[in-house]
């Protein structure tokens, strides 16, 4: 019985756990050099083009 409520506890708090991970955050701010900026599809800083 003790087993069962320790999954579903854990089942239960998984998401949230998940959700707090600072890695998964896609809205965190990149750095990039001046005249750079992030492309999300490219991962990776590109030359800013006007």
């Amino acid at each position: 019985m003790k087993t069962t409520i320790f999954a579903a506890l854990a089942l239960t708090l998984l998401p949230a756990i998940a959700a707090a991970c600072p890695y998964k955050d896609k809205t965190a701010s990149m750095s990039c050099p001046a005249g750079h900026v992030w492309d999300e599809s490219a991962r990776n800083c590109v030359i800013q083009s006007s």
